[in-house]
């Protein structure tokens, strides 16, 4: 057969199947490059993931339709692979996230020489400094680094010192657009070369960067930059570790955090995991760095405690003394009650304690009769705990009583009665609320869900009308996820109140480790024992979990059966839950299992449990 021969993977949803072309004479191909191919009556776009390869006998080939431009490089298809497998996708997935967002028919000149010492006129602790220096020469680190901290000169060091490689080049991944941005904006005017994967909307802003990254230079970017075109890649830092952003929510549930990792492993190169409250799934894959005390203490704000079991009833179950001092006082205040969910709380009537599960101490609420308790007689009420299950009749565990009390009160009622006490106009915030409108810039006082630390990052202090519903909620990372809400908020109240901001909590469980982590800016305190908690639960990183559901879920968990080392739970609401020893036993299972036809969601690491 004459001429060279391409397999090509369609982009085509629902076809995870590679198909050989011919590729014309005289034109010039790679692997990864994104072609057009006539397949059946229609032509799509698609990648060549292999090429002069060897085509099945009998065949007549058919040459390529077009080729399109640049795509992914190599070593990005064989990632692509690997993440098809890791997170039971379709390999088309993250090809598709690792092409640029138009076409890119040719790359730029690359940038040569070193990268300038860029020192920007700052100065640094040399403690600190030295600390740096010790968290980038892990080649698996993990740096512990204060919400109050400068995270720049951390990156200006990663950049300086690449690896070992010529020309080798920085990854730098963070957990929003706007520090992205801010960031890769900062290196460029230090005479960085920078490409900055950050584009909303994609467009032609953004094939332009990414064929600067393609072409080499420092890549900084979102989620998304986790599969950018680094030219030999040096070094990868990621920003936030701990933000749940970095996780897709659409299946396949892909983590950022793990797709640089294995890049990193691949390439030979160095990764460092930075974050204020590490993940314990981070904590188990590197080697922990820890600034000096004084120093990591001096990153945290004033984190003030307040027992809401002490409230006078007079004033309701959201505002305490310690509140309307604070937002009577000068400055802008922010006010954080998180309603998403309407998690349902119950305290006790006699002596206001929460009512916990004794047995993971989650939140517990009344559980639901069944529906044929009319047969069996009188229904009997008990409190169910939504994350483990169990069951126990009403009664406080504290001091005995059997009466418990509903706390339920929405933001908008609040904001009512927070305008009663502070004599004057709240701005309300809300995932739902417009960012442009004028009362977002003018007011002192704000309330809202957490939405509100993303739409308001500075403030003066931060206040935590209820935070049970955070540290008490049914799913098994809420200790981390409510310690790395108290990290945002530090951030906001540091840069906005001159380095002397407050935060303010209320609860009814003063005591939580969360808590005392955030008050003694120790981060161990929670992983003292949340690790124990989740080895006992058989929850991860202890193991490796996967959530099967979707209209197709009843035929795919027939076809899985009962693979070795996996264990099946449910189906509970429609849905499986899918525990094994590590990822290895469980992602293997689930490859094995062609899909079958129907909607299926399989949710490798789920957050939402």
């Amino acid at each position: 057969m004459a001429g060279r021969v391409a397999r090509v993977l369609p982009d085509v949803v629902g076809i995870d199947k590679e198909f050989d072309y011919l590729v014309p004479d005289q034109v010039e191909v790679h692997i990864g490059d994104v072609v057009r191919i006539k397949l059946g009556p229609r032509r799509v776009r698609g990648w060549i993931t292999g090429l002069d390869v060897e085509a099945a006998p009998g065949r007549t080939l058919i040459p390529l339709a077009k080729v399109s431009g640049r795509g992914p490089a190599e070593d990005m298809v064989d990632l692509a692979d690997w993440a098809a497998w890791r997170w039971a996708g379709r390999r088309a997935h993250f090809l598709r996230t690792a092409s640029p967002a138009t076409v890119v028919r040719s790359l730029p000149s690359p940038h040569s020489g070193p990268a300038p010492e860029a020192n920007g006129g700052d100065e640094h602790d040399p403690g600190s400094d030295q600390v740096l220096a010790r968290a980038l020469a892990l080649d698996r680190g993990v740096l512990r680094l204060a919400p109050g901290a400068d995270r720049y000169p951390l990156v200006r060091m990663a950049v300086r010192t690449a690896g070992s490689v010529p020309d080798a080049h920085t990854l730098v991944l963070c957990p929003s657009v706007t520090e992205a941005r801010t960031l890769g904006e900062r290196l460029r005017r230090d005479g960085v070369e920078t490409a900055i994967l950050a584009n909303e909307g994609g467009g032609v802003a953004a094939a332009g960067e990414w064929a600067k990254a393609r072409a080499g230079a420092v890549v900084v970017g979102a989620r998304a930059a986790a599969w950018a075109p680094v030219t030999r890649l040096g070094r990868v830092v990621v920003l936030d570790e701990h933000d749940e952003v970095y996780q897709e929510e659409s299946s396949p549930t892909w983590h950022a955090r793990d797709v640089v990792v294995e890049r990193a492993r691949r390439a030979g190169a160095p990764c460092l995991l930075v974050s204020p409250t590490p993940t314990l799934e981070a904590l188990a894959w590197g080697e922990l760095v820890v600034p000096a005390r004084a120093d990591e203490r001096a990153g945290w704000p004033l984190v003030e405690v307040v027992d809401q079991r002490d409230l006078d009833p007079t004033l309701g179950p959201l505002f305490s003394p310690s509140l309307v001092n604070l937002v009577r006082g000068p400055g802008r205040v922010l006010c954080i009650l998180n309603r998403t969910g309407r998690a349902r709380l119950l305290a006790c009537a006699a002596c206001t304690t929460l009512a916990r599960c004794e047995v993971c101490d989650a939140a517990v609420s009344l559980a639901e009769p069944s529906p044929d308790h009319e047969r069996q007689g009188p229904a009997v009420d008990e409190l169910a705990c939504g994350r483990c299950g169990a069951r126990r009749p009403v009664v406080c565990l504290s001091c005995g009583g059997a009466r418990f009390k509903n706390l339920r009160l929405g933001v908008s009622r609040a904001r009512q009665e927070l305008e009663a006490l502070a004599g004057e106009a709240v701005a309300e915030v809300t995932g739902a609320t417009d960012g442009g409108h004028p009362e977002m810039e003018s007011a002192r006082l704000y309330i809202g869900t957490e939405a509100l630390l993303h739409r308001v990052p500075r403030a003066d202090a931060v206040a935590f009308l209820d935070f049970d519903q955070e540290l008490l909620a049914l799913r098994y990372r809420a200790g981390e996820q409510a310690l790395g809400l108290l990290a945002r908020a530090a951030r906001a109240v540091r840069r906005g109140g001159g380095g002397h901001g407050r935060i303010l909590v209320q609860t009814r469980t003063p005591d939580h480790p969360v808590l005392m982590a955030a008050r003694h800016a120790d981060h161990g305190c929670l992983v003292e024992g949340e690790l124990p908690l989740r080895a006992t639960l058989g929850l991860p990183p202890t193991m490796a979990m996967a959530v099967v559901s979707g209209q197709a879920g009843p035929a795919f968990m027939a076809a899985l059966g009962s693979p070795t080392g996996v264990t099946v739970q449910g189906p509970v609401d429609g849905a499986w839950r899918l525990r094994a020893p590590d990822h290895q036993v469980l992602c293997d299972a689930l490859a094995a299992v062609a899909r079958p036809p129907g909607r299926l969601r399989i949710e490798v690491d789920p957050l939402g449990i």
